[in-house]
């Protein structure tokens, strides 16, 4: 018989808050381990204290390395990584032994909890049980005294090690927030607050529950005197400084409806309403005039991925929405733009090359929008960057599809791609396939082969200026159909592009008569 490995949480500090379960566990445990710092301090077992009894064997897991720097030669996360598996095995042994192990954890043991990584290492091998605790989260805001979210507020909880930029965007698409693991990065998360326009609504809560507990708002805060035990609220009623007492209406912050709503009063004068392509990936390939367009406005409406990639600062509000909206995203967006504000909608790529602009056009012949103008700001095209990448192939004539039947019937796609591959044009596709269209890729290449040899070049271009972009060049013959997702993007060669012994692509320029 082996012993049971149970996971409890002592809660965030004052030790009635401890739940009866855990405080019985405790009180029979034959092991009471907890986790504690180089200089064996251990809040967990400072919280339970009373509740350990005195013929319990006491398992102190003391941590190598905190924040400190260390000599390990696989740095912090081999140090960190080499501890854990020591502590399993040290806990193991207990468990073999039919010994039954308490493993005390601050606030819940899955939440930020140490008690996940031997959980990890450990509850395949041996029966285990995890009891919950009252979080920090519960604490602060308990020590505020003030709601945290409401009816169908987003509550977003931010480790403050974020990068600023990710931290500033994630509070400006939440309504709640809360932000941990502060310490040395809160002079970041003040900057990251500040961008996104909560800075004066977010209250620094410190030691929740403790005797030492306090609070204040955080401009007030010493950025040099910021313990572990701290976590910034935010509450959702303070969205966009307004604080609401009652059910909170509509924010436009939402996803636009598939109803538009009400146009909004109207201004003495319509403001521009720029369409923004933003590149196909890294920041580097958005262009000066596009970064200058996002700076100067006060609204971004888009594609949520697309919305994500624009940098949140004060004052600049984001209207995130799904995939198959586009119209109304554009009425929202024009809608906004006709009572005076600044808006900007953004698109992937160019925002005329299967973006944003057409459906802001064609959104704006609704009679009460006609009066707003538009300007298209153009950005790099995933196809050129797909060509540049893998050489010269779209050097002479081209053309460019969407395999996409969402807009546009399958028969249609069919007959232009006959009309494509007659025309002897180097093709780009893109949309080539999806969760719900598995089919296309397929059905395009048997038509292809209908007019093009096997040995056709193909080059296959996936999250082309990302991190885990690929490229593979292969040939129209032995292209693999199920290979395909909606992060690819193809181009199909003519008789005249050809492939270099070093993997370049190219195609020539000049045409033979006939």
């Amino acid at each position: 018989m082996t012993g049971k490995l149970y996971g409890v949480g002592v809660g965030p500090g004052d030790p009635e808050l401890i739940t009866l379960k855990t405080a019985r566990l405790i009180a029979e445990a034959d092991v009471v381990a907890y986790h504690a710092k180089a200089t064996g301090h251990s809040n967990a077992r400072r919280i339970a204290d009373s509740l350990i009894p005195a013929g319990a064997v006491e398992e102190e897991l003391i941590y190598p390395v905190t924040t400190g720097s260390t000599d390990h030669p696989g740095g912090y996360s081999g140090a960190i990584a080499e501890f854990y598996e020591e502590s399993a095995g040290r806990l193991a042994r207990h468990l073999e032994a039919g010994r039954d192990v308490v493993l005390l954890s601050e606030g819940d043991p899955l939440f930020y909890g140490s008690y996940m990584y031997m959980h990890d290492r450990l509850s395949s091998r041996f029966p285990s049980e995890i009891v919950p605790g009252v979080t920090s989260v519960s604490a602060a805001t308990a020590a505020i005294a003030s709601p945290l979210v409401r009816h169908t507020d987003v509550l977003t909880v931010l480790p403050g090690t974020l990068p600023v930029p990710e931290l500033a965007r994630r509070l400006a698409d939440t309504q709640g927030a809360i932000i941990m693991k502060l310490g040395r990065a809160f002079p970041g998360v003040l900057q990251a607050l500040a961008e996104a326009g909560r800075l004066d609504d977010a209250l620094y809560v410190e030691r929740a529950s403790m005797p030492e507990e306090c609070w204040r708002p955080v401009r007030e805060v010493d950025p040099a005197a910021v313990p572990y035990f701290s976590v910034i609220v935010v509450t959702g009623d303070t969205v966009n400084g307004v604080r609401e007492t009652s059910a909170p209406a509509a924010r436009l912050t939402e996803a636009p409806s598939a109803r538009p709503d009400p146009l909004p009063e109207a201004a003495a004068e319509a403001a521009e309403l720029l369409v923004v392509g933003l590149g196909p990936g890294p920041d580097e390939w958005l262009t000066p005039e596009a970064a200058e367009a996002l700076a100067n406005v006060d609204h971004v409406v888009g594609y949520a991925p697309y919305v994500n990639r624009v940098p949140q600062r004060a004052g600049l509000r984001r209207h995130a929405s799904g995939n198959t909206v586009e119209v109304d995203r554009a009425s929202s967006a024009l809608r906004l733009a006709a009572s005076g504000e600044r808006v900007a909608v953004v698109s992937g790529g160019d925002a005329g090359v299967f973006g944003m602009a057409a459906a802001v056009f064609e959104a704006a012949e609704h009679p009460d929008l006609r009066h707003v103008p538009i300007r298209v700001v153009p950005g790099m095209t995933a196809v050129q960057a797909v060509a540049a990448r893998a050489g010269a192939p779209i050097g002479g004539d081209f053309a460019v599809m969407s395999l996409s039947d969402r807009l546009k019937p399958w028969d249609v796609i069919e007959k232009r791609l006959r009309a494509v591959a007659e025309a002897d044009l180097v093709l780009g596709v893109y949309n080539p396939a999806s969760r719900s269209r598995t089919t296309q890729v397929a059905e395009a290449r048997k038509i292809l082969l209908e007019h093009r040899p096997a040995d056709t070049v193909v080059i296959v271009g996936r999250d082309i200026g990302r991190a885990e972009e690929s490229l593979t060049v292969t040939t129209l013959g032995e292209l693999r159909p199920e290979s395909i997702d909606m992060k690819c993007l193809l181009i199909i060669g003519a008789r005249g592009t050809r492939r270099t012994p070093s993997g370049r692509v190219w195609t020539s320029r000049s045409v033979p008569a006939g």
